[in-house]
């Protein structure tokens, strides 16, 4: 656990050091965004990870966003009605073009929504979308959405954005994707930045800040002295915990912190022989003091978590996250059938391998965890991967032990698609292949249930189901931590975590 610690001093110091000198001249024409990790998608049908999931907000919209209270408000959506429990209504706002001027109408919206179930797109939100029985184009401005069944999220699900057709069926569309938003996608080089410029016929206020530059810094060091410098000016929720003291003496700079709902977990892989038992997964889960990796490697920038669901969300229950129990841990490896072949020897009980990418926390969080697990006997290799080939690994189901976050959970139907059984990837994101007959229904009654009441006792009893089987052990909510340059005014959070408020902020 000490090992990283040694080396913050001198990070600390370095940064100080570099903070010294004068800031690049700011271009008030650009502001530079640093990621942490390589986008991989920009179409709004197919982004899952955090960093395009946060960029698609400005290049789509969709017939509603949610607002700062996490609440779906009508955004595309001029206006709607409901004749009964499946059938919804939806007039479109008018004049709104994409870049290359084409007027959104109705059919793009049934084009958009039809694709996702399209084996061919293989498109993350299929599982999402299948409840859909029809879709008519009552005209060209307005759409009828016919349900199979109630579905309690479509409201929130309907903020996926809206691409037009003629252009999604191009060529160039994966490249260079674009629709009613504020920006459009100029240039976009793989590994190294995506620069978004004006859409010139967004119907709302124009963005004040014309040209936006997301450049992929994977080395925490790099990032962090990209912001000191005044070669990035804005980092969100990816800025080393440990560097945050310098950051906020930086006269230069600002942070904006609040508490988060962005879900950091370790998941295993449950076709896994060991993995598989529910007294293994408890066992690791017993062996991990999450309470001292967050002390000494977040610097009190998270707070343990129990579900996937934060404090404050109407559907959390009160369920708990097993502390930390070296002993009971080793009991239940013995009671599953793993003892310790020597006692204090070196011989370990048996080896798993834990991936996790090449970020320098994340890979100083897998060793702390590993240590951890060694301590009870089981041996951990820790294998780093660049961000693409790790996701690409996970969605595959090459894995036995990973970390990730699920960044803005809002709905509690993130139940659904992280466990329902038909929610295995390339439909859904259940990457651990869980199933559990009980929690599929009580997924499936979470959606087609109406009223608030009734979703909170089908939630509920998920929760307390995941508590006991552990197919995640759940590890803390990330605060929202934005560091950026004391200049720039307008941002502000959004609980989804994306970047739709940069169309809105400006230089002073």
């Amino acid at each position: 656990m000490q090992r990283p610690r040694l080396l913050l001093p001198a990070l600390a110091l370095l940064i100080a050091l570099v903070g010294c000198g004068r800031a690049d001249p700011l271009r008030p024409d650009t502001l530079v965004v640093g990621l942490e990790g390589n986008p991989t998608a920009l179409d709004p049908r197919l982004a899952q990870d955090a960093y395009s999931t946060r960029i698609v907000p400005l290049l789509f919209e969709g017939l509603f966003e949610l607002d700062e209270n996490a609440e779906p408000v009508p955004l595309l959506a001029a206006d709607w009605y409901q004749p009964d429990d499946l059938t919804f209504i939806f007039s479109l706002a008018p004049g709104r073009r994409d870049p290359e001027g084409r007027e959104l109408t109705a059919a793009d919206v049934i084009y958009t929504l039809a694709s996702l179930t399209d084996p061919r797109l293989r498109s993350p939100r299929s599982a999402l979308f299948g409840r859909l029985e029809d879709l008519v184009a009552l005209d060209d401005r307005t759409v009828l959405i016919r349900l199979k069944e109630p579905y309690a999220p479509i409201l929130t699900d309907l903020t996926l954005g809206i691409v037009p057709a003629a252009a999604a069926r191009g060529d160039g569309f994966a490249a260079a994707p674009a629709g009613t938003g504020p920006y459009r996608v100029e240039r976009w080089e793989t590994g190294a930045e995506v620069v978004l410029t004006p859409n010139p016929n967004y119907q709302g206020p124009k963005p004040a800040i014309p040209r936006l530059v997301f450049r992929v810094q994977p080395d925490d060091v790099t990032r962090t002295l990209a912001l000191e410098r005044g070669e990035v000016q804005l980092l969100l929720n990816n800025l080393p915990p440990d560097d945050l003291p310098s950051v906020i003496a930086n006269p230069r700079l600002k942070v904006m912190q609040q508490p988060g709902v962005n879900y950091s977990y370790l998941g295993f892989n449950l076709k896994d022989e060991k993995l598989s038992d529910p007294r293994v997964r408890r066992a690791i889960a017993l062996a991990i003091d999450r309470a001292k990796i967050a002390d000494c490697l977040l610097e009190g920038t998270v707070t343990l978590a129990d579900s996937l669901l934060a404090p404050g969300n109407w559907a959390r229950a009160e369920v708990k996250s097993p502390g930390h129990d070296p002993a009971a841990a080793m009991a239940l490896l013995d009671e599953a059938g793993y003892p310790d072949p020597d006692g204090p020897g070196p011989k370990p009980r048996f080896k798993l391998s834990y991936k996790t990418s090449t970020n320098k926390q994340r890979r100083w969080i897998a060793d702390a965890i590993a240590d951890q697990l060694g301590a009870v006997g089981i041996e951990t290799e820790v294998r780093s991967y660049e961000w693409g080939v790790f996701f690409a690994d996970i969605l595959a189901g090459n894995f036995q032990m990973y970390s990730l976050t699920w960044v803005g959970i809002t709905d509690p139907d993130i139940y659904y698609l992280a466990f329902h059984s038909a929610s295995a990837p390339p439909a859904g994101s259940n990457r651990n292949r869980y199933g559990n007959p009980e929690v599929d229904r009580l997924a499936e009654e979470g959606r087609r249930t109406l009223d608030r009441e009734g979703r909170r006792r089908a939630y509920a009893q998920i929760q307390s189901i995941l508590a006991d089987e552990l197919p995640y052990v759940s590890l803390w909510y990330g605060n929202d931590l934005a560091a950026m340059d004391r200049r720039l005014v307008g941002f502000k959070f959004y609980p989804g975590g994306d970047f739709r408020s940069l169309s809105r902020a400006r230089w002073e």
